[in-house]
């Protein structure tokens, strides 16, 4: 079984919380934050049962400041 970190966005639209992957391309919805990630996360493992990842180096997350008129 392998196991891999992924990155999770949530954030709230109307009265739900919606989580996204932007790695694999995943998003579910849920009443609360804790519902959002469970479903993100079960949507997760199941595409990655269909669709495995291709081998490649680990990635990092970080931010950039940008001035902009």
């Amino acid at each position: 079984m392998k196991v891999h970190t992924f990155t999770a966005i949530v954030y709230k639209e109307d009265d739900m919380y919606v989580a996204e992957c932007p790695e694999v391309g995943t998003v579910d919805q849920g009443e609360t934050i804790e519902q959002a990630l469970a479903g993100l996360k079960e949507a997760t493992r199941l595409y990655l049962e269909e669709f495995p990842l291709p081998e490649t180096s680990p990635r990092f997350v970080t931010s950039i400041e940008v001035s902009y008129a």
